[in-house]
């Protein structure tokens, strides 16, 4: 069994968002955990849970952050986190993985697939310790978790696409 602590100072969660219908609208997500338990050795026999807290939103835009914790979006005070929990660890290719699990957004819970890359283990020349990585990345349907708000556009299409594309790289120090 291995004991993975994040390293919050070296990890980030980011997603993206088609706006306009000609560009993408960024933010990340600043304060997430991510516990594992599981062995490195044998990845599709561990399990994994994300809790993603919907106050830490940034997207650069104080206006926009505030919106999208309202009622028109997340609901931050009625449902205060995103949380997906692994259900299954499938092996791909070498170091890439497909996690399978449940998502939950807004009290409703879908299956939803990540692509998973571990990067292997590292020595820390700072202080000797054992640092793993992965970068995660998948997309969801927004509007499935009824996140439906959007606004017609005068030139033809909306504000808002619906699916949103998440990328996240992880540090964690390995502990016994």
């Amino acid at each position: 069994m291995t004991n993975l602590t994040l390293d919050q100072v070296h990890s980030s969660l980011n997603f993206q968002i088609k706006h306009m219908m000609v560009s993408k609208a960024k933010g990340e997500f600043e304060t997430f955990d991510v516990e594992f338990s599981g062995d490195l050795n044998d990845l599709p026999s561990a399990q994994v849970t994300v809790t993603i807290p919907v106050t830490s939103i940034n997207t650069g835009n104080e206006q926009r952050d505030g919106h999208l914790r309202s009622g028109d979006f997340f609901e931050a005070n009625q449902y205060p986190n995103l949380v997906f929990r692994s259900t299954s660890i499938k092996k791909v290719s070498g170091d890439e993985f497909e996690v399978t699990g449940d998502f939950t957004i807004k009290g409703m819970t879908h299956q939803e697939t990540f692509t998973v890359e571990y990067n292997g283990t590292s020595k820390s020349p700072m202080d000797g310790s054992t640092i793993a990585g992965f970068d995660v990345s998948g997309k969801i349907d927004r509007e499935a978790y009824g996140l439906t708000y959007n606004a017609a556009l005068e030139t033809g299409g909306v504000l808002l696409g619906k699916d949103v594309k998440f990328e996240g790289n992880f540090e964690f120090v390995v502990g016994e």
